[in-house]
């Protein structure tokens, strides 16, 4: 079974292209919503979270996303010491989801695929873009940020500039019907490649 890597910086629609593919029965494995999880449910995970990060990580024992957000997305040190935690938790229930599911391939999301360097695991990786303006709105629209916070986020991950190079395929999410139509295309492309 082929490991595939979706990833795209914040607000470049990830999720969108995600739920397409699991529309068309493509196995999606979420890592972002995952390692939220696996960040409440791990007790030796949240032990190792409040070692580094402190005590204000968890409010009666959950996670306090608004506190580690304001550290890690104003740093990309802490983005990746985060990363460096939690990814081998979810790796780990990666490889453990996979002994369920039958398929030639699956989808691993992740937003920071390429500033990890996890994409060089995957055999084939995607690479979702879309225009600046259109990013902030998605993410006001989602997490009610303000649009110096979102840009602040988007400064500390790769430009797509430098994720281009690394992707083996270029998704562009700015129109949804155009998007939709590349995802199909995608798709097929990938079924003959992965027979």
């Amino acid at each position: 079974m082929k490991n595939i890597g979706l990833t795209g910086g914040i607000g470049s629609g990830k999720s969108t292209i995600s739920k397409i593919l699991i529309s068309e029965g493509v196995p999606v494995y979420d890592s972002d919503s995952k390692a939220k999880l696996l960040m409440n449910s791990s007790i030796e995970l949240k032990k190792t979270i409040i070692q580094k990060f402190g005590k204000e990580s968890y409010i009666n024992n959950k996670l306090n996303k608004k506190y580690l957000s304001n550290i890690v997305f104003n740093n990309e040190f802490e983005i990746i010491r985060i990363n460096s935690i939690v990814h081998p938790y979810v790796y780990n229930d990666f490889i453990n989801w996979k002994k369920s599911v039958f398929s030639k391939y699956v989808i691993f999301e992740s937003a920071l695929t390429f500033e990890t360097g996890s994409y060089k695991n995957n055999d084939f990786n995607i690479l979702v873009v879309s225009d600046l303006e259109e990013r902030i709105k998605r993410v006001k629209d989602r997490d009610n940020l303000s649009e110096e916070d979102i840009k602040i986020r988007i400064r500390n991950q790769w430009s797509d500039d430098k994720k281009i190079p690394l992707c083996d395929y270029l998704i562009k999410n700015n129109s949804l019907v155009e998007t939709k139509k590349t995802v199909m295309e995608m798709i097929e492309y990938l079924n003959k490649k992965f027979k």
